[in-house]
């Protein structure tokens, strides 16, 4: 079972894809890849994720699938089922945390708030989710964030635009972030697959050039 940990080291930029359509969703991801994006987060926001995650696991051997928005503890074997590797929630219940554990999905979970860090970390929780990003404070807020919880690792997500990734991405206790910028709405609906893969292209160089920063 792959940690958290290795997915997010993998991935610095994880995209964060709600589709209409199985069809739309497997020819997004595959464009995704070819940019050499190969961490995907397919939300269950649409009633197509599922059926995604499931062709989009089978793209390559080296793709990894994470299912996102898990809200409910029945959806987390659902998603695993289908062939989820990891699950991204917007925030964090005992029995969010229980149905991972005893489906043996690692979770990432959502945190916005002290409180919420704090149960996280009692819960077991290295690396979450900060979200929603933007909204919550950014940057400054996760820097704060850095003296009272110093072993906390955060991947942002919430409103963050190839323009200030690279902010998030500076900071000790930053190891990835989140975003749909990816996936823009016209190309998708113009079903303008190359401009995917020249916009993941975009994302992979800012991933390097933080695994570079990191080691």
């Amino acid at each position: 079972m792959i940690k958290v940990s290795d997915i997010v080291r993998i991935g610095p930029v994880i995209p964060v894809l709600a589709f209409d359509s199985v069809e739309e969703g497997e020819a997004v991801c595959r464009a995704l890849y070819e940019g050499g994006v190969k961490v995907l987060e397919i939300t269950l926001r649409t009633e197509a994720g599922l059926g995604v995650i499931e062709r989009a696991s089978k793209i390559a051997d080296d793709i990894v699938v994470g299912v996102g928005t898990l809200t409910k503890p029945e959806q987390v074997a659902a998603a695993k089922k289908a062939g989820a590797q990891f699950g991204v929630s917007p925030g964090l219940t005992r029995e969010l945390h229980d149905a991972a554990v005893s489906a043996g999905l690692p979770l990432l979970p959502g945190c916005m708030t002290p409180s919420d860090l704090v149960q996280a970390i009692s819960f077991g929780y290295e690396i979450v989710k900060f979200f929603p990003a933007q909204q919550a404070g950014g940057v400054p807020m996760l820097q704060a964030f850095h003296g009272p919880f110093p072993t906390l690792r955060f991947c942002p997500t919430g409103g963050i635009t190839p323009e200030t990734a690279p902010n998030f991405l500076a900071l000790p206790n930053v190891v990835c972030v989140g975003g749909s910028w990816m996936t823009p709405k016209s190309a998708v609906s113009a079903k303008d697959w190359a401009e995917v893969t020249r916009l993941a292209r975009g994302a992979s160089q800012l991933a390097h050039h933080h695994a570079q920063k990191a080691a």
